[in-house]
């Protein structure tokens, strides 16, 4: 399996480049410039502060959320930090359909004549409880937003990526995506498929094109989600989305050339 190799091959500096290099990634203020990066669940957690992240590190970032109050707030903080100008793409991705996200591509490519990467970041927790309890609508919802909408969006725009240099696909994933873990329902298995449409993306496409995929598993962080799934736990106890963001830069940016297929935890139990 892909995810299993510790050790990679980078055929940018034509040194192994682990998942330590990819975590602890020193961020050069050009990082990502002149890059063209999508983001989904832009508006809030993780979403929004890789967004800003981005940006700052040269990137024009393409915002996509389903609340465009949300996504025009992050649009302001970019064009505040002095960050090239976003773009903001409404989208709700439990009912968008394949044409829209069609649509999108045309539209990308129309705009600005090429995507070099996606950050799949949106996703909902769904409920935590037993599999023979769990509500049939929610887990439907739960696998359509979290694993088919993100697998339709990459279709649609793969064409886009592809054209791209060094295009740069990164899903999120989860602990309990690598490993699922009961009572986690719904919100385990999205992440597991996740994981698989990343490693079999990787083996069909590794050989004929530049295209790179990997998953990212934040670990415990202090967002709204993490919230709800552990609410007795201390938030000040977790990482912010600001801690983790040297492996989100590090897996978009020309460094991690030639890392494929892989699944990085940013915090690794010891």
């Amino acid at each position: 399996m892909h995810n299993n190799t510790e050790h990679l091959a980078s055929s940018a500096a034509n040194q192994p480049l682990t998942h330590d290099d990819i975590r602890n990634f020193t961020m050069p203020d050009n990082s990502l410039e002149d890059k063209i990066i999508l983001i989904t669940g832009a508006g809030a957690g993780i979403g929004r502060v890789a967004a800003l992240t981005y940006a700052r590190y040269g990137a024009t970032v393409l915002l996509l959320g389903r609340t465009s109050s949300k996504l025009e707030a992050v649009y302001d903080e970019i064009e505040g930090l002095g960050g090239k100008q976003p773009a903001i793409l409404p989208m709700d991705l439990e009912h968008a359909n394949y044409s829209e996200m069609q649509q999108l591509e045309g539209l990308i490519r129309k705009e600005f004549g090429r995507l070099d990467g996606i950050l799949h970041n949106a996703g909902i927790l769904g409920e935590l409880t037993p599999l023979e309890m769990y509500d049939v609508d929610l887990f439907a919802k739960v696998m359509k937003i979290n694993t088919t909408a993100t697998f339709m969006l990459t279709q649609a725009l793969l064409p886009l990526v592809k054209e791209a240099p060094n295009g740069s696909i990164v899903f999120t994933s989860s602990s309990v995506g690598t490993h699922p873990r009961a009572f986690w329902g719904a919100y385990a298995l999205s992440k597991q498929a996740v994981e698989g449409m990343s490693d079999i993306f990787t083996q069909e496409t590794e050989k004929t094109t530049n295209l790179r995929f990997n998953c990212i598993n934040p670990g415990g962080t202090r967002t709204n989600m993490r919230a709800h799934a552990f609410p007795g736990e201390d938030p000040k106890s977790l990482k912010t989305p600001e801690d983790i963001m040297p492996g989100y830069v590090c897996l978009m940016s020309d460094d991690s050339i030639g890392v494929r297929g892989q699944v990085v935890a940013l915090q690794p139990k010891v």
